[in-house]
């Protein structure tokens, strides 16, 4: 079997991790956490990176940051993993959920104006594949509205829009380390904050509500409790296996775009949809989709290559089909391209160092699978 994934293995990571464990100085904000954050914020301009447990938990900071209480409501596409809404969800807000655009999969920013009420007080977009989503409409809308916005960029470390790093041009961005990501430290994260208002409060939340940051900076004489918080700093151990990547973060980026690139070559003369990434997006290669004529083909296929060795798997079943989506969010406007689209997708393994060979056997069984799976 041709797997899913594979996570990054590097000889140097061993090392970092071997050095971090003699230094006993495991417990996070470290040597590596400190290397972590500025590499990070130097390439992508950030004004702030924190490393977080995950991106669940940086999704969780932005919604205690932006100070969300029961009965507001904030924007989101349903085509999402459930921590998306379960961030703000946890904080007593009411998900509230638009369609996607056909083509790339990220929220239809035609849709978000009309899903504004009084009680909104966020818009989360989800740069889907790695692809960003159309930021300057986005943007638009929310000065218009004086809303802020939240990049879960989970997918897109490394993407850009029209120059600007994925993460770092709504309120705050989103990252996931987690161990299907280009990136990974197995499980982890990071909280960008574009905004410096909310630099102070945020180191405060993920040093479990206390003013530690500040002490190690010599700003006060003693630390406390000074807000509420979680523990959301991750183990040096972590960060040490995710600086071993980014060093080669290039590298790692390039081998990935060569496997996209060769599964958009092997698989254009199918009758499938692939990946649209528009003109103004430069796009990380996170994963290698197509879409099928519907649910049932698609069932077929994922049974046909998977018995004969390919590791493929569909994705997101949209939230708001889902229990939880109907206990705590809506959907507004028609649906009419989140669950036709959802139901189409096919997801083909992509890891940094997958070989040619995998490739093309990968791209034989597809290409069987839909000759075979017609209707």
């Amino acid at each position: 079997m041709i797997p899913f994934n594979k996570a990054i293995y590097l000889k140097k990571a061993e090392t970092y991790i071997g050095e971090t464990l003699k230094s006993s100085k495991i417990a996070g904000d470290g040597k590596y956490t400190r290397l972590c954050t500025e590499w990070m914020e130097q390439r992508f301009s950030a004004k702030k990176i924190l490393l977080t447990t995950s991106c669940t938990a940086a999704l969780e900071m932005s919604a205690i940051l932006l100070d969300i209480k029961p009965g507001d409501e904030v924007i989101m596409p349903s085509y999402t993993f459930v921590t998306t809404a379960n961030a703000f969800v946890l904080r007593g807000a009411k998900a509230v959920f638009v369609d996607i655009r056909p083509d790339t999969m990220n929220i239809d920013e035609t849709k978000i104006e009309a899903a504004i009420t009084k009680n909104t007080k966020a818009i989360v977009v989800v740069h889907y594949a790695g692809v960003s989503c159309e930021m300057d409409r986005i943007m638009e809308i929310a000065g218009k509205y004086h809303l802020p916005v939240v990049e879960d960029a989970a997918q897109a470390v490394m993407s850009r829009y029209k120059g600007a790093a994925c993460g770092t041009i709504g309120t705050f961005g989103c990252y996931s380390f987690h161990e299907t990501k280009n990136y990974t430290m197995g499980e982890g994260g990071a909280l960008l904050i574009n905004q410096e208002e909310y630099i102070e409060r945020a180191e405060i939340l993920r040093e479990k509500g206390t003013n530690r940051a500040r002490f190690f900076r010599g700003m006060v004489d003693k630390y406390s409790w000074v807000d509420i918080g979680s523990s959301y700093l991750p183990s040096e151990l972590n960060a040490a296996l995710l600086y071993a990547q980014l060093e080669i973060a290039d590298e790692i980026n390039q081998n990935r775009l060569r496997t996209w690139e060769a599964y958009e070559r092997g698989l254009r003369s199918l009758p499938v949809d692939l990946p649209f990434v528009p003109q103004e997006c430069l796009h990380n290669s996170h994963m290698f989709y197509m879409k099928v004529k519907n649910y049932i083909q698609r069932q077929k296929a994922l049974r046909y290559v998977r018995e004969h060795g390919v590791g493929a798997v569909f994705h997101y079943v949209p939230l708001h089909s889902s229990v939880g989506g109907g206990k705590f969010g809506t959907f507004v406007g028609e649906d009419r391209y989140t669950t036709k689209e959802s139901d189409r997708l096919i997801r083909l393994p992509m890891w940094y160092g997958i070989s040619e060979e995998e490739v093309e056997e990968i791209v034989g069984k597809v290409s069987d699978a839909i000759e075979r799976c017609g209707n």
